[in-house]
């Protein structure tokens, strides 16, 4: 065994006395939920029903949701399982409030030191646990194993600089792999990297993949459409800063309304203000405001209603790829509803995704500013072209179930009687 696991548990038992200040100056700050500072020591909020448990877990927004499918698929097979999802950020924590079936169970996830961990896994008692994407936090994946917890590193990412950090440690990275009964990686690239760390891979699995399609509120979606009107509805979905002027420049000059739809809402003042400054008429949602016949800009700065929004889009410009260092976010959200869309170059989160969808002309890759204007202009103006890429998204979307269901067939023998 390396003798890393051991000196990093003894010195994040160092740190363990300071976490709770941290944890109190995040909160300060946004970062953490104030009211349950307790669950992130390892404290629990909730008991433990009786019986079998599941515990999920997916650390920030786009991971934790990605554990949806997973959910309805073990409720639907195992309704005796209790289930339990933990997620490590507020917005997710947020999100999963409304996304998450009746009964489950959400629980901020423990910090990684020796007594949050035990704290957590000594009440929760989890029979099988599923980590998605690339959380790898030796004290909880140690701790469960030691528990015989059965664990599975599901949709699992690794990035080429993560892996040549592991590989620094080579011993403390097979230790930690070799706890996994069961990893599925989401692409080939990362099942290299794992496998040379010393994981035994499965079949490809990449969560981000399936699904339904996000949700919306019926009756607000028709109130909203008839206050557009005619109009068509460009939207830039999940937008980081720097981004929102890009777009609003490129729809320049288009008889459409443009709808902004902020990652982070806590953002939405700033961004209206600086759409404001560009010369365009600006809405905000959070204030209550509705878009009215002279509104340019509509600023949808609220939580969980991006399935609304791409309702009422009839083209996507997807954030997050205008910008350096984001990687873009998940194509088939506004795939699964047929809504043609554009993404920019930096798109490396979903860069198998994309590539994909770019030969089925699924999507389409604007380089720059200039490109995206030109992209936008011919959507706005050719609504045939705008049908064809919106069916050929829909259609590629439907295609990517079947990974979900090997997996399932793999994860079953896992979970406990």
């Amino acid at each position: 065994m390396s003798l890393l696991p051991p000196l990093y548990a003894a010195a994040t038992g160092l740190l363990e006395p300071f976490a709770r200040g941290l944890l109190k100056r995040r909160a300060a700050q946004g970062k953490e939920d104030a009211a349950r500072i307790g669950e992130r020591l390892g404290h629990a909020s909730h008991a433990r029903p009786d019986g079998p448990l599941v515990w999920l877990h997916g650390v920030s927004v786009g991971e934790s949701l990605s554990l949806l499918p997973l959910v309805e698929a073990l409720r639907a097979s195992r309704p005796d399982l209790a289930l339990l999802v933990t997620s490590g950020t507020v917005t997710s924590a947020e999100l999963l409030s409304k996304r998450l079936p009746q009964g489950v169970i959400h629980q901020y996830a423990p910090v990684d030191t020796p007594g949050a961990v035990r704290r957590f896994l000594d009440h929760w008692r989890p029979g099988m646990g599923i980590q998605v994407e690339s959380e790898l936090w030796p004290n909880l994946i140690r701790g469960a194993r030691v528990r015989g917890v059965k664990l599975v590193l599901a949709s699992a990412r690794m990035t080429e600089a993560s892996a040549m950090g592991w590989a620094r440690v080579p011993g403390a990275a097979r230790d930690l792999l070799s706890c996994f009964d069961l990893i599925l990686p989401q692409d080939a690239a990362t099942a290299g990297r794992l496998e040379a760390l010393g994981g035994r891979m499965g079949p490809t699995l990449n969560l981000k993949r399936v699904g339904d399609p996000l949700p919306a509120d019926d009756n607000e979606l028709s109130r909203l459409s008839a206050a557009i009107g005619a109009r068509p509805v460009i939207l830039a979905a999940s937008t980081h800063p720097g981004e929102e002027p890009i777009i609003a420049r490129a729809a320049t000059g288009l008889d459409c309304l443009l709808v902004v739809a902020v990652r982070h809402p806590d953002r939405g003042p700033k961004v209206a203000a600086e759409l404001a400054g560009l010369g365009l008429k600006v809405a905000r949602r959070s204030a209550g405001e509705t878009p009215g016949p002279d509104t340019e800009a509509y600023i949808a700065d609220t939580l969980g209603e991006m399935g609304l929004f791409f309702r009422l889009a009839d083209v996507a410009v997807m954030g997050g790829s205008f910008v350096a260092g984001i990687g873009g976010h998940n194509p088939l959200e506004p795939a699964r509803l047929g809504v043609p869309l554009v993404t920019g170059p930096d798109h490396f989160n979903a860069a198998e995704l994309y590539e994909e969808m770019f030969v089925e002309v699924a999507a389409i890759e604007a380089a720059d500013e200039a490109a995206l204007a030109r992209h936008l202009k011919g959507l706005a103006t050719y609504p045939g072209i705008r049908r064809q890429v919106g069916e050929a998204a829909l259609d590629y979307a439907e295609r990517q179930g079947a990974a979900l269901q090997t997996a399932l067939g793999l994860i079953a023998p896992l979970v406990p009687a």
